[in-house]
């Protein structure tokens, strides 16, 4: 199956994956959220799509890479249709299965994954499930723990609305080219939430605007939101720094701040 047609392209942040073991694991996880569609983003050369093309479910892939479009063509002309050429980040994820929910899958391109997973939450109604591969750091980011070093944006946004799994990591050597970096293979999987009890916009703006000075506390990170002179930095909340609240206190956090704008 895996022919060397497609150049991996660094500006696209190609890397594709040649180990068959360790595709159709990333494949078995959308096996978690079963019965609905599949959109896997960046197929290039169909790796792991030939087992996801196994399960019986729909599926969609999108490709940016007129290369790779030519190549899943020529290797999978069942899913004729169902090749998409375009870009993930720039797509009405509506139009795709007439509305319906889906699950989000792929090995994705490095340099967009943070911007693939704001899409996802831009449309969580639509994706109860989203796993694949990407950079560890990033995975171990998305899935930190409160009062880790690594719990910052990505990880609050995310567990805000995501249960997350850490599933495995991946060695560099079983990529044409290697990357610099491990990878690893996550899950996240929407949780019960429907509303976060404050002001989302707002949610998203507080949790930015304190990590952007993770190391100061909230008293001083929060300045830009609030002004100087707030009373409400009074509160004990403002002693600690971002890293040390749960969802859960920016919550809250959100709320305190509603009140003063």
């Amino acid at each position: 199956m895996y022919h060397k047609t497609v150049k991996p392209k660094k500006f696209l942040g190609q890397h594709f994956l040649k180990d068959l073991d360790i595709a159709k694991r990333i494949a078995d996880t959308v096996d978690a959220c079963p019965a609905i569609p599949v959109l896997e983003v960046g197929p290039g050369m169909g790796v792991l799509t030939q087992f996801l093309n196994q399960k019986p479910r729909e599926l969609k892939v999108v490709e940016v890479d007129f290369e790779s479009i030519a190549y899943l063509h020529e290797h999978f002309p069942e899913l004729d249709e169902d090749i998409i050429e375009e870009d993930f980040l720039r797509m009405d994820l509506q139009r795709l299965f007439d509305g319906k929910p889906f699950v989000l899958t792929g090995n994705y391109p490095y340099n967009i994954s943070s911007q693939i997973f704001f899409k996802m939450l831009d449309n969580k109604e639509l994706i109860p499930c989203c796993t694949g591969m990407i950079q560890k750091e990033v995975a171990e980011r998305i899935a930190a723990k409160p009062g880790t070093k690594a719990f910052g944006i990505l990880s609050v946004l995310i567990q805000a609305w995501y249960s997350v799994e850490y599933l495995f990591t991946v060695n560099e050597n079983v990529f044409n080219p290697p990357p610099k970096v491990k990878s690893a293979v996550i899950r996240m999987t929407r949780n019960e939430s429907t509303d976060l009890g404050c002001d989302e916009q707002l949610f998203k703006q507080v949790v930015k605007t304190t990590f952007n000075q993770r190391r100061k506390t909230l008293r001083n990170s929060i300045k830009p939101l609030l002004g100087e002179s707030c009373e409400l930095t009074e509160m004990p909340l403002f002693n600690k720094r971002p890293e040390q609240l749960s969802v859960q206190d920016f919550v809250e956090l959100t709320n305190l701040v509603a009140t003063q704008l």
